[in-house]
């Protein structure tokens, strides 16, 4: 079994590695505009001098690179469980850096998961909570789309207000809940959300569709736009 886990680490070993420091990713931090990932602290480090993506060139963001960085915890995780004793390095390294600093801060990493674990809990409960407010932010377009004679038209409207900004890890099924909401639909009402014709998955987030499937429009066109339309059964 050990012997196993060696091969499959060094078979992944480039995809767990991180190519500025060559050492295993620790907290990756995957770019949204490439989804390249590095370290957090080795990207963080890196966007105080440049706004480009150090693996391809891409420019990042004009003014805030450090708004289009997303921590991948799915990665971390199955670092984790790939390479044995790592968690528990990292771990202690923490203690090891709080333990020399103490003296600069009370707050050591006992102190801040509770904190963390409070805040958690606050927005669990809309209390203070900024509902991925702190996330990459996506202006889109929910367009009504008619068929003549199709069933359902007649209680599926257009938009007053069509254009919203939100987060880019909303999904279709959330957007399909904020129609029925705004268009005053039954919750079990079943809606199509198509972007370019094609029906959309109510799991797909707003930054895969607009990656795979809007970018085909090119750069200039935006914002991106999302068609509904009554469910059609092919049945």
């Amino acid at each position: 079994m050990a012997t196993q886990r060696r091969h499959l680490v060094r078979d992944f070993n480039r995809y767990i590695t991180c190519s500025m420091c060559h050492g295993y990713l620790i907290k990756p931090t995957a770019v949204t505009e490439c989804l390249h990932t590095f370290c957090k602290s080795c990207i963080v480090q890196h966007f105080e001098e440049s706004n480009e993506c150090p693996e391809c060139g891409i420019q990042v963001h004009e003014t805030n690179p450090l708004e289009m960085l997303r921590l991948d915890k799915t990665l971390e995780e199955i670092i984790f469980k790939l390479v044995p004793g790592l968690r528990e390095k990292e771990e202690q390294q923490e203690l090891d850096f709080w333990r020399k600093n103490k003296s600069k801060t009370n707050e050591g990493p006992r102190a801040k998961r509770i904190r963390i674990s409070e805040e958690d809990e606050d927005r669990d409960h809309g209390k203070g909570g900024d509902y991925h407010r702190s996330d990459p932010q996506i202006a889109i377009c929910l367009d009504c789309l008619r068929n003549n004679g199709q069933s359902g038209e007649s209680i599926v409207k257009g938009l007053m207000k069509k254009f919203i900004r939100c987060s880019t890890r909303v999904t279709v099924g959330t957007i399909k809940k904020f129609l029925c909401v705004k268009l005053k639909l039954p919750t079990s009402y079943e809606l199509d959300v198509l972007c370019n014709g094609e029906i959309m998955g109510k799991d797909h987030t707003l930054e895969f569709i607009y990656r795979t499937r809007w970018r085909l429009q090119g750069e200039s066109a935006y914002p991106m736009v999302l068609e509904y339309r009554p469910r059609i059964d092919f049945g």
